[in-house]
């Protein structure tokens, strides 16, 4: 799965088709939670608040303006929590972390704009913030023992650490043809991507309990689904890939060696393994709704009253932006415009007849002393 993870991240830069300007619906849900981001840092703050650095950890950071939106936010709780409670506010050091192709880059060229836009905003007497890039899976150790003091991830823990088939040729040949699950998929392949995922969100668990000083906390926001039977857009991915494997547009080799590595857990399955780990209380665990145009209105105009056309083309442009360098690494660059515009295609339709919806899990855990 190595070449597979190098390729598990965002479109970068600032392009048409970069992930930075296509992640609205991602900011509309940092955004619409950060309530639960005040109440977690608060809680932090009357428990174990260091007086001297505040040491967060954005994990799966990616790149574009919700990387930095994040620790922006964190850093205006905290200074308006410091006002009220007549406190100076602790100096700041922020760890981004995504894998080693996140493009890190861009990142670091638009730090110069954000201390500046900070200065302005908090004038000279404000605590010093610094910002680091921390390259690396999160699923194993990233920092040393009972040293940060909060982690927040958002649409990040979805994403497996491998293919979930990969070892089990047996089980992949029932889902001959697709490349995650999809309706015709048997119970075979939903458990093994429910395992991988137990494996991975168990390790990730474990991982961030011995990083945490004692009472630290996390945030997460991630995908997942509720009791109402949701279409992905891993299966209509899947889907459109299938036709074009049957109108010999890509290799069938290629096909029957790959699986995209995401899962969707429920908040039963997320409980189960929480619970089972045993080094966090969970504080909050909600599941917000949202529409797959969730965030069009930041692009001018309300997503519910736009066409059909503007719809699928934002939602298309989205996930490209999400999934473009996995799939080209795998089926290569000149079948990715054709499997767009087939994209495109199938959500219009789809959308004549169903609501395009899907869940994300919020949870805010603190560690056990």
């Amino acid at each position: 799965m190595e070449r597979e993870q190098l390729s598990l991240h965002m479109n970068g830069g600032k392009g048409q088709r970069s992930y930075a300007n296509n992640s609205s619906l991602q900011r509309t849900i940092i955004r619409k939670t950060r309530s639960i981001l005040e109440e977690t840092i608060t809680r932090l703050y009357c428990d174990t608040f260091p007086n001297n650095c505040l040491k967060v950890a954005d994990l799966g950071c990616s790149v574009g303006s919700n990387t930095l939106l994040v620790t922006s936010n964190i850093i205006d709780i905290v200074d308006n929590r410091s006002t009220q409670l007549n406190r100076e506010p602790p100096t700041f050091q922020f760890y981004l972390n995504d894998l080693f192709g996140n493009d890190f880059n861009t990142i670091f060229k638009s730090l110069p704009g954000f201390y500046e836009r900070l200065l302005e905003d908090k004038g000279h007497k404000f605590s010093p913030c610094f910002i680091n890039a921390t390259p690396g899976s999160f699923y194993g150790r990233l920092f040393p023992s009972n040293s940060i003091n909060l982690f927040h991830s958002s649409y990040s823990l979805h994403w497996l650490s491998q293919d979930p088939l990969l070892r089990s040729r047996e089980v992949a040949s029932l889902n001959k043809g697709h490349c995650h699950i999809v309706s015709t998929s048997p119970p075979e392949v939903y458990k093994a991507y429910l395992k991988q995922f137990q494996q991975d969100f168990k390790l990730f668990l474990k991982s961030r309990s011995e990083e945490l000083v004692p009472g630290g906390a996390m945030v997460l926001l991630f995908f997942g689904r509720d009791e109402t039977p949701r279409r992905t857009s891993f299966e209509v991915t899947s889907l459109i890939l299938n036709d074009m494997l049957l109108e010999g547009l890509i290799e069938e080799e290629k096909m029957d060696s790959f699986n995209i590595p995401a899962y969707k857990p429920t908040v039963e399955e997320i409980r189960h393994v929480i619970e089972e780990e045993g080094s966090f209380f969970v504080q909050r665990l909600e599941i917000l709704i949202s529409p797959w145009y969730e965030g069009i209105n930041i692009e001018g105009g309300d997503g519910f009253f736009v066409n059909g056309n503007v719809r699928a083309e934002y939602i298309t442009k989205n996930i490209r932006a999400v999934m473009e360098p996995l799939l080209s690494t795998k089926f290569g660059g000149e079948v990715i415009n054709e499997l767009f515009i087939r994209f495109k295609k199938k959500i219009e339709q789809i959308m004549e007849v169903e609501k395009l919806e899907g869940a994300t899990l919020v949870i805010s855990m603190t560690k056990n002393h």
